[in-house]
């Protein structure tokens, strides 16, 4: 009789005890921090990181609607930004991030907007890119670089205004 009455509790603290399947979260602040102004990136910042991730975009995190990709975002990517970058004085240029990898990487950027933006091969070499014609001004852009097939790889993002 205990057993059919522990049974359900027990399984009920087991799924609540499992880990949660996380997805990226702009709250939290990116694992590299930089300030710059729409002028210092008018020479291009190139910034140094590991691609990939252990968060399945795909299969996980459908919540989240790029607003220049239609359907899942495919790829790998960890839960804290790879950077958390502040950018000031914006207004004019256009705000371009790009990647350079070993691997087929992706790349997702919330914007100082709280907008979400992804790529995945526009910068050629299966590697991302994406320009911001119109940024959505001062503030913080964090930005995760993952990788398509949830390998790790050297990267660089680089960023850059026009």
């Amino acid at each position: 009789m205990r057993a059919k009455i522990l049974a359900p509790i027990i399984g009920l603290f087991m799924a609540l005890a499992s880990p949660a399947v996380a997805c990226p979260d702009y709250t939290l602040w990116g694992q590299q921090q930089y300030t710059y102004t729409g002028n210092d990136l008018w020479t291009p910042r190139p910034m140094n990181v590991v691609a990939g991730g252990n968060n399945n975009m795909t299969a996980h995190c459908r919540h989240i609607r790029a607003r220049n990709w239609n359907g899942p975002m495919p790829g790998f990517m960890i839960t804290p930004p790879d950077f958390s970058v502040t950018v000031r004085g914006i207004r004019g240029y256009q705000l371009e991030f790009r990647v350079v990898s070993d691997c087929d990487a992706t790349l997702l950027i919330n914007t100082a907007g709280v907008n979400w933006y992804f790529d995945d091969d526009d910068n050629g070499n299966l590697d991302p890119k994406i320009r911001l014609t119109r940024p959505a001004g001062d503030g913080i852009y964090d930005v995760w670089v993952g990788s398509y097939d949830g390998s790790a790889c050297n990267a660089q993002l680089i960023m850059e205004t026009f």
